[in-house]
């Protein structure tokens, strides 16, 4: 697979990675772990080399299915993970926290899980706005000084904290949700990140499945599916959508520092999403999707309003 490197640093990666988050949590129950690991596993051998992950998925139940497979072959790939939520003593969520002696738990705590001596990225997930940002980034500094991590990035920040951020650790990647749903980030996330340097990593790339053409007003979702909770999923807000490879190609056709990371359950859709990169969008295409995407009516928020919160502090 062709290969990216994130922003100005030497992060090379494989231009299409992997989002792991919904083989643990999030869509529906939890998918058969021995399954799952011959996934990623089957993602490396077609030449995904980018791995998403985070403590707070599952929560740590990623984390662990991540390292469990891709310990034997855990040279040929990057791992990114990230930091800065508070759990409570059953693992639920109780805010955030990104305190430099949290941050340094998390990292020694996700080393292990991760069975790796070292992460390759390792994201801030949500700004901490009881922290300052020089702080939170000097913590990881000094893990990058000690060699457990080896880049630094931030995920849904605003422009003035990374730059912040970016003065006192080089910021590797940051992660944001961008699609041709959702292209907020195109108003001043993209021009600071070209600015500075600075590598874009998309989640959500194919809007959380809408944009593959397999949701419409009749799909329903299992009770522990986070899409329940998300505005857009009414029955009421589903329109037709944009086939998923054109969507991935969409994106890779934006920046070449752009490397976005769909997730799948399912070796067929992985396959698919991998053929992304071999389609070329000429001047024309892309004026032809931009304009198509411009007629479909998003009715509904991103997020509940508290999730939302959270993003471009």
């Amino acid at each position: 697979m062709q290969k990216r490197k994130l922003g100005k640093s030497n992060l090379e990666v494989s231009a299409i990675g992997l989002g792991c988050m919904g083989m643990s949590f999030s869509y529906g129950p939890p998918k058969d772990k021995q399954e799952m690991i011959s996934l990623v596993q089957a993602a490396v051998e077609r030449g995904v080399t980018f791995f998403d992950t985070a403590e707070v998925y599952g929560p740590f139940t990623n984390e662990e299915l991540v390292g469990e497979a891709l310990a034997p072959m855990r040279e040929r790939v990057a791992i990114a993970t990230k930091f800065g939520f508070k759990f409570g003593p059953k693992g639920e969520q109780i805010g955030l926290d990104s305190r430099p002696e949290h941050i340094k738990q998390v990292a020694d705590a996700s080393l292990k899980r991760l069975r790796t001596n070292v992460i390759d990225l390792f994201y801030q997930h949500r700004v901490d706005p009881k922290v300052p940002i020089e702080d939170m980034a000097g913590a990881v500094k000094e893990l990058i000084d000690e060699g457990k991590v080896k880049h630094f990035g931030l995920s849904e920040p605003g422009v003035q904290t990374i730059r912040r951020a970016h003065a006192v650790q080089p910021v590797t990647a940051v992660q944001n949700e961008y699609s041709l749903w959702w292209r907020k980030s195109e108003e001043e996330v993209l021009p600071a990140l070209e600015e500075l340097g600075i590598g874009f990593v998309p989640y959500s790339p194919l809007g959380r499945g809408f944009l593959t053409g397999k949701i419409n007003e009749h799909t329903t979702f299992d009770s522990s599916d986070f899409r329940n909770i998300l505005p857009r999923f009414t029955p009421e807000a589903r329109k037709a959508a944009t086939p998923a490879q054109i969507a991935l190609a969409w994106l890779l056709a934006q920046k070449p520092w752009i490397v976005p990371i769909p997730g799948t359950t399912k070796l067929k859709r992985l396959e698919e999403n991998i053929g992304a990169v071999a389609i070329e969008l000429t001047p024309d295409d892309l004026r032809e999707i931009d304009s198509a995407a411009s007629k479909i009516t998003v009715q509904g928020a991103r997020y509940p309003e508290k999730l939302e919160q959270m993003t471009g502090r």
